[in-house]
């Protein structure tokens, strides 16, 4: 039995030392000559590209949105452009794309205050069905990240209802909270067109 076994991992070592790839010296291009603990990030880079040769493609709800195809099922209706407001152009332009909403908190509140105001809001468009990512950035501003972008026109319609809140930017756009209670600051008031 022990000679078996001793025998098929002898067969097993061989088979493998046969059939694995192995470049000449004088084949190997010239990062793969260095010693691994030379490697800068460029050279890792083209190893896992190596790596990843053998690998099966990503779907393509799995690749970044950056490289994702277009969806094709999916085509813009240029006949209904003059019906639709443009806030409904943006949710049907934005659908499945990442998009970040920066959201001012009126008065003076603390980086704490900010933050419990601000999780509230979250949890309530959770609540809604509205998927958005928190990040509190300073003592009264933070930023609610949408992967998909046609819910943050949504979402503002909500957020522009609430206490505390004193404006939202959105694409560009900015928009005062409807329930502020003092005046608001030049630099946030909205821009006319």
């Amino acid at each position: 039995m022990k000679s078996l076994i001793v025998c098929l991992i002898v067969v097993t070592l061989s088979v493998t030392l046969v059939v694995s790839k192995k470049y000449e010296k004088d084949k190997k291009p010239a990062w793969a000559k260095k010693d691994i603990r030379d490697f800068d990030d460029a050279d890792l880079e083209r190893l896992f590209d190596q790596w990843e040769e053998d690998e099966e493609p990503l779907p393509a709800d799995e690749l970044p949105e950056h490289l994702r195809p277009p969806s094709e099922t999916k085509s813009f209706p240029f006949d209904k452009v003059g019906s639709l407001s443009p806030d409904e152009i943006m949710k049907m332009t934005k659908k499945g794309k990442s998009v970040m909403m920066f959201i001012n908190v009126d008065g003076a509140p603390t980086r704490d205050q900010t933050d419990t105001l601000t999780s509230l809001w979250q949890s309530a468009l959770r609540n809604n069905h509205i998927q958005a990512e928190r990040y509190v950035i300073e003592d009264n501003r933070a930023i609610f990240m949408f992967n998909d972008g046609s819910q943050a026109w949504d979402a503002k319609e909500f957020l522009l209802e609430q206490e505390g809140l004193l404006s939202i930017t959105l694409e560009g756009q900015t928009h005062n909270g409807r329930k502020v209670k003092g005046p608001v600051p030049e630099k946030d008031q909205k821009k006319e067109l």
